[in-house]
């Protein structure tokens, strides 16, 4: 099931003809076109979020995430229960004088699987970039065997 979220359209994007209204085509492109900035802008999700990469190889699961801005003292990576989250605030100095020092929380939650050996985590800070390696446990590592064909 998916939920489409829907707004009336606003009072001017209706044109009075022969004694009622009649509806533009475009009338609701307007509505839709602010909702879509907004969500993917201005929504308060995406000014706390940011992105990360996931990748792997045979040995180790990757989690980068760019936190341009941020100092390394204030970033913060914990392993429950299967998930990593990472948490960082980003100090902003004053707009203008007299003003206190602006601080944005940021946080990010990701999934890990199980095959990942919790107490070797090791997470690196360069650059505004960090990187969190996640080394797999020895079972779930692929192991090649040859097969004798007689």
């Amino acid at each position: 099931m998916r939920f489409i979220r829907y707004a009336l359209p606003a009072a001017r994007n209706f044109a009075p003809a022969l004694g009622g209204f009649s509806r533009s085509a475009w009338s609701g492109l307007e509505t839709e076109i602010d909702r879509l900035f907004e969500t993917a802008v201005g929504g308060a999700t995406a000014a706390t979020r940011f992105p990360v990469d996931l990748y792997e190889d045979k040995a180790n699961t990757f989690v980068r995430a760019e936190l341009p801005g941020v100092k390394r003292a204030d970033i913060n990576v914990d392993l429950v229960d299967g998930v990593l989250n990472i948490t960082a605030a980003r100090k902003t100095p004053p707009a203008a004088e007299g003003q206190a020092e602006q601080t944005v929380t940021l946080s990010r939650s990701v999934r890990i699987a199980d095959e990942v050996q919790a107490d070797n985590v090791a997470a690196t800070y360069e650059n505004g970039v960090l990187t969190v390696t996640l080394p797999k446990r020895q079972e779930a590592k692929p192991k090649k065997f040859t097969v004798e064909v007689k």
